[in-house]
């Protein structure tokens, strides 16, 4: 099965919500809520590939997707409904752009135009950094697409408010946001 214009994914694990944590030994439920979007599944497993797409994902390899992808929803009447990317079974269909990473072995991941990820910095503000805050508006690159050549990963830079959209990959916060959001270099 193939999709002229549209990669097919199945949830990686079979699981549409990522909302358990380890802490030490014990599991948590961080959320039970289904229209919680910081606790859907991210990340998928490619099934096809687009037949229009020329692209360097292939069939097999591990992408994250928007995190409207796997959710329920309730309509109108209270009835539960999968997204619209929902096809059939534990296939979905997801566009091109909502695809941000992609991995070829789950560890080691690379960003697509026009995608880029960013660790925030630990505050310079002695008070603020005692209570864990990040310093705003920069970060760390950490995954950036090829087309992004001004900076390189590593490099400390800032972005423009409202522009981070956070995710947590390899149990680490990062933000997505655009190539055209990072502003400067320090």
């Amino acid at each position: 099965m193939k999709s002229p214009y549209c990669f097919i994914i199945k949830a990686v694990d079979g699981r549409r919500y990522d909302n358990i944590r380890t802490y030490g030994d014990k599991e948590f439920i961080v959320s039970t809520s289904q229209e919680d979007h910081t606790v859907s599944n991210r990340f998928a497993e490619v099934i096809s590939v687009p037949i229009y797409y020329n692209g360097p994902i292939t069939t097999g390899d591990i992408v994250v997707v928007h995190h409207n992808v796997f959710k329920f929803y309730y309509d109108m009447k209270g009835r539960q409904k999968s997204s619209w990317h929902h096809l059939k079974d534990d296939l979905f269909v997801v566009e091109p752009e909502q695809v941000y990473l992609y991995s070829k072995d789950k560890n080691i991941w690379n960003a697509l135009s026009p995608f880029v990820f960013i660790r925030p910095v630990s505050s310079e503000d002695k008070m603020f950094n005692s209570l864990g805050t990040f310093e705003e508006l920069w970060g760390e690159i950490v995954f950036k697409s090829d087309d992004l050549k001004e900076v390189e990963v590593g490099d400390i830079v800032s972005f423009t408010p409202d522009s981070e959209y956070e995710f947590r990959i390899n149990n680490e916060v990062l933000y997505r946001m655009y190539n055209r959001n990072i502003c400067l270099k320090k």
